[in-house]
């Protein structure tokens, strides 16, 4: 097995349950973007729909770390099972949902079980496969999203067109259910049964403080302006509460996150490389669509299948990348997927300034691939840094950072896009398009350089130092 504690797992139905369970969560982050004016038309509210959108993303990104601590101390398996069973409560309610008020407190239910089931099926892995196998079982992983890129726009446009957009979330009942039922039934876990203590006003405090960091970034800009008394208050609240976490967990016996996570230099590194991993996805998955659409008049279809390309290339990349860091290292595999991303990148800012739907898929498959050969070494060397009982909380470290990458790199970029194509004449002109989508991109190429000068940071640790022992069985 992969670690001193008890599992007796059948990985290959386990690891269908969870990529179907990635696979839900997955989906539900892209499948309403096409339904929104079926969904308007409906049960109204058009001025709050980027709610849905927001608040699932809040409260799967805030939850994060709460959960990783969970799985530590809890163990896995009811963590997974309440998420699922939550993200099943989620999705019957908003099926129902009579409002556009309902819709988005039902998606922050969704959102709340999500967060329990990315960390848990992330760490599930790490249990159960050894570090030579991580690699090719997250490419599966990562296969999961790049095919909910691809099919939940279209799956939703589907259910939008046959006026069945409640379908979206009576879909994931079955799902859920199904998920849910392989991993009470594959996953037999025994946990440590020493007695732990739950932080619970650490959890409170840090959920609230992150809360309010995320929605600062989030709504900036949008529903306040930066310059106002929301802009300046809510953070300066958030700031104010992460001080507060750091003198709770200062004292606490077991605190949701350990001062280590924040000070071994591989894990700092390793955060620093998800958090930039994170921008550079979202930066160029919500800016390429537009950027085809209004420069060259760029069918949508095809636009979304421009920047599909980048989630073709992550996953076929991060199954094979398991080859390159056996024979030399984590830091080395991710010098090479930055190293990647960042001509990639520089390659998408020089051609900008000519729209070309070839160009642009051929470049950002090659920039998935350099995340992808990223990714996944810096997590399987943050996981088999650490025993059993704290690799959740590492492993919700680090997908935490990711999903603040993207969070505030949504935010950041979009910031830029709109003031250059403002000063350029505004969002009809194509030439404003290609001057704001400019600036974007050379921003991704900065964020991906990141990727490398902190891979170049990490401490090189040879794989087989990772103490991983082999797992009693196979798939």
């Amino acid at each position: 097995m992969s670690s001193g504690v008890g599992l007796r797992s059948e990985r290959g139905p386990l690891l269908l349950s969870m990529m179907l369970s990635m696979g839900l969560i997955a989906i539900d982050a892209t499948i309403l973007s096409t339904a929104v004016p079926s969904i308007v038309a409906d049960i109204g509210g058009f001025s709050s729909f980027p709610w849905l959108f927001s608040i699932y993303l809040l409260a799967q990104s805030v939850t994060v770390p709460v959960y990783a601590k969970l799985a530590d101390t809890l163990g896995r398996k009811p963590v997974m099972l309440f998420g699922i069973g939550v993200f099943l409560l989620g999705s019957l309610l908003a099926g129902f949902a009579w409002s556009m008020g309902s819709l988005v407190a039902f998606r922050a239910v969704q959102g709340i079980g999500a967060g329990a089931i990315a960390p848990s099926a992330m760490t599930i892995v790490g249990d159960i496969y050894t570090v030579e196998e991580r690699a090719r079982v997250q490419g599966y992983l990562s296969s999961v999203w790049a095919v909910a890129a691809v099919i939940g726009p279209a799956l939703g446009g589907g259910f939008a067109q046959l006026d069945a957009w409640r379908w979206i979330f009576f879909i994931n009942v079955p799902l859920a259910l199904i998920a849910g039922a392989l991993v009470w039934r594959r996953f037999e876990e025994q946990a440590p049964k020493q007695r732990r203590r739950i932080d619970y006003a650490g959890a409170t405090v840090l959920t609230l403080a992150l809360s309010l960091l995320i929605l600062s970034v989030l709504e900036g800009g949008n529903a306040w302006p930066w310059v106002s008394v929301p802009g300046l208050l809510v953070p300066a609240a958030g700031i104010a509460l992460l001080a507060l976490f750091g003198a709770i967990e200062r004292r606490a016996p077991e605190p949701v996150l350990p001062s280590w996570v924040l000070t071994r230099r591989l894990l700092v590194t390793t955060a620093m490389i998800a958090f930039a991993i994170g921008a550079v996805m979202i930066g160029l998955t919500a800016f390429v669509p537009t950027y085809l659409e209004g420069s060259r008049g760029t069918a949508p279809l095809v636009a979304g299948f421009a920047v599909a390309t980048l989630s073709i290339g992550w996953p076929l990349s991060s199954s094979l990348v398991g080859k390159l860091y056996l024979r030399t290292s984590f830091r080395t595999a991710v010098l090479c997927g930055g190293a990647l991303t960042t001509v990639a990148g520089l390659l998408l800012a020089l051609t900008v300034e000519s729209p070309s739907v070839v160009t642009v898929a051929v470049l950002a498959f090659f920039v998935g691939a350099g995340l992808g050969m990223g990714s996944v070494p810096a997590m399987v060397a943050a996981q088999s840094s650490v025993a059993w009982h704290a690799r959740g909380v590492v492993t919700g470290a680090q997908m935490f950072a990711r999903s603040a990458g993207s969070a505030i790199g949504v935010a950041v970029l979009g910031a830029l896009a709109n003031a250059r194509i403002a000063a350029e004449g505004g969002p009809r002109d194509p030439q404003a398009i290609v001057a704001g989508t400019q600036v974007v991109f050379w921003a991704v190429v900065v964020v991906a350089a990141l990727i490398f000068a902190a891979a170049a940071l990490m401490p090189r640790v040879p794989v087989e130092e990772a103490g991983e022992a082999p797992p009693a069985e196979t798939p």
